[in-house]
């Protein structure tokens, strides 16, 4: 049945695809190099979707639309509130790269990425694996197109290849694990899966076959090993405010996707996919923080560094479910959702300073280009060293609590093999330590390779400061963020 509150659950949706058709007609008519009406728009209406969805999340309601279809929760707003927010800064700190780069010429940049965070919310608001699935190609067909956007640059060329051919590989998997829980429960509803799951009338063989295949899919869009080969190639060769745009957003994305399917439809098989979670985390936090330590490129670096964070997203997750009992759950999946949460802002930051550096005719990727930053820029390079000592876990930046939060939910479980799991974790993040260091001592104790002086927009100098003051902030304060994320946990795992 389709009623006014069906609507009410979509607008966000509705608002997103209507703005990208305008800008699209819009981009027709301006032919400019900087798009300026395309940009101001594109921003207008980010803004419009995060106060919405904001306003839905304050709410703390829980709407279901189109006949249990979409859902619409505190979880699945907030989520969609900070996707809108992540890209609205992606735009705005990718827009000199881009214009520089003659990515603009066509006008896809803006309304790729707004199809994109189209794709993201359906994802995160989808209550049907169908559902779920369409959001999830929408989000990366137009990702691949992005990350091929510099049609005359053969390395993007080549990325953009790699990683359609690697995402239709894990699509498959998806499709083929989805298909079969269909097959087995006779429904697509996710509420329906987990009623049927739970009666135990379904043969758990066919269950758990289906489930790897499922685990596959959710890996692949964490990155997770060892489904990550995708990460370092195409995070080295897209355009750098594109690989900003596939390393934000789509977190979120990812994150709400497992909740959906692991927790909210896969939950009484808890035992067995807890244990593929844990085996992944393992593999990409150590495979993720041994291969950073290698690398040259900064992209390429924190490529691995991301494989070695979704290791850390991934524990979170399986700490839910101990014994059967689930009365850890809404502690362990918000410590999680904490984690990818300030990860996104933490990457935000990282890539807004390279972006920074990287002018036309010179990308600005290798590690030896931050050479004496410091001397260049006091206020970017403190900005980039505040990043990186968060992505290693150093008090009091954000990334400390969101690691804190996840170790406390693996020790409180009470459990050996969990609390030797988050030894395991602290082990790795010591060693990750090692190459965000690097950076730092490259930023500040080496000679600058050159004494250009840093310039930047107001609107990005701007931003990225108060990206920067947030990671401290956040990381001194992170009472209001951590309670937000538990309510809208609580408030999904109550529906």
């Amino acid at each position: 049945m389709i009623d006014r509150f069906s609507w009410v659950a979509i607008y966000p949706e509705i608002v997103l695809l209507v703005m990208a058709c305008v800008i699209a007609l819009i981009d027709l008519l301006d032919h400019s190099p900087r798009r300026t009406s395309a940009y101001v728009l594109a921003l207008l209406t980010l803004l419009g979707v995060a106060g919405l969805t904001g306003m839905y999340a304050a709410g703390g309601q829980t709407i279901y639309g189109f006949d249990g279809l979409v859902v619409s929760d505190p979880m699945a707003n907030w989520l969609k509130c900070f996707s809108a927010l992540a890209m609205l800064v992606t735009f705005i700190y990718g827009r000199r790269y881009v214009t520089e780069r003659g990515m603009l010429r066509g006008g896809e940049w803006y309304v790729l990425g707004l199809l994109s965070l189209l794709g993201a919310f359906v994802m995160i608001a989808a209550n049907n694996l169908l559902l779920l699935y369409l959001g999830l190609e929408c989000l990366t067909l137009a990702s691949y197109a992005m990350v091929a956007l510099r049609r005359d640059h053969a390395v993007s060329v080549e990325a953009a290849m790699k990683y359609f051919v690697l995402g239709a590989m894990a699509s498959g998997f998806l499709l083929y694990g989805l298909s079969m829980l269909y097959g087995a429960t006779g429904t697509l509803d996710i509420g329906g899966l987990f009623k049927a799951v739970s009666s135990g009338q379904i043969r758990h063989t066919v269950l758990v076959f289906g489930l790897v295949f499922v685990v596959a899919g959710v890996a692949f869009k964490f990155g997770a090993v060892p489904f990550h080969m995708w990460i370092p190639d195409v995070y080295q060769g897209a355009p750098t405010a594109v690989t900003l745009m596939i390393g934000a957003a789509p977190k979120l994305a990812a994150f709400a996707m497992a909740i959906r399917l692991l927790v909210e439809g896969l939950l009484p098989l808890a035992f067995d996919w807890q244990q593929m979670l844990g085996l992944l985390a393992i593999a990409s936090l150590l495979i993720g923080n041994l291969a950073a330590i290698a690398q040259t490129n900064i992209k390429r670096m924190l490529a691995y560094s991301t494989i070695s964070h979704m290791g850390f997203v991934l524990l979170g997750l399986m700490a839910g479910v101990v014994n059967g009992n689930a009365l850890a759950a809404a502690n362990a999946y918000s410590s999680a959702m904490f984690y990818v949460v300030t990860y996104v802002l933490t990457t935000l930051a990282g890539f807004g300073v390279i972006l920074l550096l990287s002018r036309e005719g010179h990308e600005s990727e290798e590690i030896a280009d931050f050479a004496g930053l410091n001397s260049r820029s006091p206020l970017y390079a403190g900005i980039m060293a505040i990043c990186l000592f968060s992505m290693a876990g150093l008090p009091p930046l954000v990334g400390f609590q969101a690691k804190l939060s996840v170790l406390q939910a693996l020790v409180s479980t009470g459990q050996g093999a969990y609390i030797g799991l988050a030894v395991f974790a602290v082990m790795m993040s010591l060693i990750g330590a090692f190459y965000y260091l690097r950076v730092i001592k490259v930023m500040y104790f080496d000679d600058p390779v050159s004494d250009a002086a840093l310039d930047a927009p107001m609107d990005m100098r701007a931003v990225l400061t108060a990206n920067g003051a947030l990671l401290l902030i956040l990381g001194i304060l992170p009472g209001g963020l951590m309670a937000l994320c538990a309510k809208a946990i609580v408030q999904m795992l109550a529906t």
